[in-house]
């Protein structure tokens, strides 16, 4: 008889909930990314009623299940519509979809789709964000949801939204990384030719003046910073790098990347901070020095308010996950 611990792992079911209006991108994104993750999960596509949907676009879709499905989901992902279609009231039969999901399951909206979690009831008390041209809308209707339009993705608990179209994507891959670990997802971005991990929130993409055609950027600095990190940067050193004055440096800077410099570079202190954790046996203190911050209990304080865990609980996670 094989050993219980030798058989292998059920691949996680991820349920993906089209509504009427679905933009057919983000429809196929869960497929997409959960399906290159070497057979760790298993995606099904289901309607309200089993019938097809109707998409923003001049077609519709099929889908092989109905509502039962949802029963039986580990992640359920409820897939974005057009803002023409977002409801104002739930039709019952989406209530009643939403209510075969278990209460231990993950739940997960892509953009628009956040309005379906909160007019069922499912993010009040929680933070969660949404596409930034909705999210005045969104604020009106769900004041008791604490609403962050600037970020790509929130992760409350079980229940995790994003932001517009694309975001789906950086959330999927949030969830295989937090499954199994950097390595895989990292090797899933590379199969889809996506980045494993975006740099700074959606706060970049909102409308806002062009800068003039002849105006430098602050791509080259930032690439400059990134090779020293370890280094005690400050907004004098970019925009000295940068050869403006730290007024416009910081306002160029802001327009391009939707950060303030200070924080994109705790930012991406973070991230080169948890690559070391997941990559090597470095002591605390030294992956901070390594990264630019002055002690371990900076590191710790910064890494768990952008994740909300120490460092030595995400090493042990993601090792163990590796």
């Amino acid at each position: 008889m094989m050993d219980l611990e030798l058989r292998p792992r059920r691949p996680e079911r991820v349920v993906v909930l089209a509504l009427d209006g679905v933009y057919p991108f983000e429809l196929g994104i869960p497929s997409r990314i959960f399906g290159a993750a070497d057979g760790h999960y298993e995606v099904l596509t289901c309607s309200v009623d089993g019938r097809p949907v109707r998409t923003n676009a001049d077609f519709t879709v099929g889908v092989a299940h109905g509502p039962e499905i949802l029963d039986t989901a580990d992640t359920v992902v409820v897939a974005s519509m057009a803002p023409a279609h977002i409801p104002a009231e739930l039709p019952a039969e989406v209530r009643d979809a939403l209510a075969r999901i278990r209460p231990d399951a993950r739940i997960v909206s892509i953009c628009t789709a956040a309005f379906v979690l909160a007019e069922a009831g499912l993010l009040d008390g929680r933070r969660a964000t949404t596409h930034w041209q909705v999210a005045e809308l969104f604020r009106r209707r769900y004041p008791q949801v604490e609403l962050d339009p600037d970020v790509l993705f929130v992760a409350d608990g079980r229940m995790l939204t994003s932001a517009g179209a694309a975001s789906g994507v950086d959330i999927c891959l949030h969830i295989v990384r937090t499954d199994h670990g950097s390595r895989l997802a990292n090797a899933v971005a590379r199969r889809c030719v996506v980045p494993p991990f975006r740099d700074g929130g959606q706060a970049q993409y909102i409308e806002q003046p062009v800068p003039d055609s002849d105006a430098a950027g602050t791509a080259a600095t930032r690439a400059w910073a990134l090779e020293r990190l370890d280094e005690p940067l400050t907004l004098a050193d970019l925009a000295g790098h940068a050869r403006m004055s730290m007024r416009t440096f910081a306002r160029r800077f802001s327009d391009e990347v939707g950060l303030s410099p200070g924080r994109w570079l705790i930012q991406q202190r973070v991230a080169r901070a948890r690559h070391l954790l997941e990559a090597s046996d470095l002591p605390v203190d030294r992956i901070a020095a390594e990264v630019g911050f002055a002690t371990g209990a900076s590191l710790r304080q910064h890494l768990h308010a952008a994740i909300g865990v120490s460092p030595q609980t995400y090493r042990r996670t993601f090792q163990q996950a590796r």
